[in-house]
């Protein structure tokens, strides 16, 4: 099982004319649902067919901004800093009770440019980083943006029988964010 459901809402963002306190409770109530309830739900649902079956894998998608604060984005950090702590907790609840053969792990990705957030990584007009944009090239030590296939690897090991001893692990896939300590 592949949970990669997940996303933002731009009323549970902040900026400068938008505050933490300007966010509707329902605004950040649906990026927690789309995020964590998102993965838990079809893990209940096949979950509980690979504990009857006694194996299998379950790969959530977190992110860096579960693991790093980032600006702007709280609502969203909050929902995906769950997935990651739903991903250990499930790791070692589905050993004990179901079977060590299920496994259950992460990946979190760092920034890739999607529909999503590509104009505020990248001004619309020239093509050239935003300010937002230049402070993550400026953290990640690869100098890019991920691309798909840059998941590619990571989620391929930790769906195969090459990761059959690791389980409970959040796998970043940032290009190095994580690691940076800025200095």
């Amino acid at each position: 099982l592949v949970n990669g459901a997940g996303g933002n809402d731009p009323k549970a963002t902040t900026n400068p004319a938008h505050t933490f306190f300007d966010i509707p409770a329902e605004a950040f109530q649906h990026v927690v649902n789309l995020n964590l309830l998102g993965t838990v739900i079809p893990t209940q649902v096949f979950g509980k067919f690979m504990a009857e079956q006694k194996e299998g894998v379950i790969l959530n998608v977190s992110s860096v901004s579960a693991d790093r604060s980032l600006t702007r984005v709280g609502a969203y950090g909050a929902a995906k800093a769950g997935i990651s702590n739903l991903t250990q907790w499930l790791a070692v609840h589905m050993a004990e009770e179901y079977s060590p053969d299920i496994r259950v792990n992460a990946i979190m990705p760092g920034f890739f440019l999607t529909e999503q957030n590509r104009f505020l990584l990248i001004d619309r007009e020239t093509g050239v980083p935003t300010p937002r944009g230049k402070k993550i090239m400026d953290h990640t030590p690869m100098r890019r943006y991920g691309t798909p296939d840059d998941l590619t690897g990571a989620l391929l090991w930790l769906l195969s029988p090459a990761s059959r001893f690791v389980t409970g692990v959040v796998v970043p896939v940032d290009g190095g964010f994580t690691a940076y300590s800025g200095v």
